[in-house]
């Protein structure tokens, strides 16, 4: 199988891709950059999601309390933030830099500079690491069909050898 420039890690939530994402970070050596998604907590109930950057920058990608236009379920989406934080966070400083998307999901899609943002590392010479839903809007489909994208599906099964199996031959 030919080997793909960027891999997107997909299957149902809760299966562990930003935990897998997370570990491969943390045992790679490359320069990398880009952004996770984290669930924001109180009282031990999930209120909303944060975009936190790999180098240090936080935004809230979405909140029960926030209004917005935006929304996905009981979530306020805030596209400013995309805008501002996570945009910013996936341009590659020079080639070869490694971005991490963790995710192109819904929430994310409402931006378009966000989605513009995403093609154009797609299109260029650095590689990407990322998650995607199982299913999504067409922006979504469009990724998930690209030629130079190759999809794992991650489980609660396969998700830990996964880990030394990207390091081996990815990165």
């Amino acid at each position: 199988m030919e080997k793909k420039k960027n891999i997107l890690l997909t299957g149902p939530p809760g299966c562990g891709k930003s935990t897998l994402i997370e570990k491969i970070v943390l045992r790679t050596k490359r320069p990398m950059t880009g952004f996770f998604t984290c669930e924001i907590k109180e009282r031990g109930q999930r209120v909303g999601f944060s975009i936190d950057t790999l180098s240090g920058k936080q935004g809230v990608l979405a909140h029960k309390n926030m209004e917005s236009p935006f929304r996905v379920g009981k979530y306020g989406v805030n596209v400013e933030d995309i805008d501002q934080v996570a945009v910013p966070s996936i341009i590659p400083k020079y080639e070869k830099m490694i971005v991490v998307i963790d995710e192109i999901g819904k929430m994310e899609c409402f931006s378009p500079l966000f989605r513009d943002t995403v093609l154009k590392i797609f299109d260029s010479k650095n590689p990407v690491l990322g998650s995607l839903p199982l299913k999504g809007g067409s922006f979504i489909e469009a990724v998930r069909k690209r030629k130079d994208v190759q999809l794992v599906h991650v489980s609660k099964r396969n998700r830990d050898e996964l880990v030394d199996d990207f390091l081996k031959e990815s990165f």
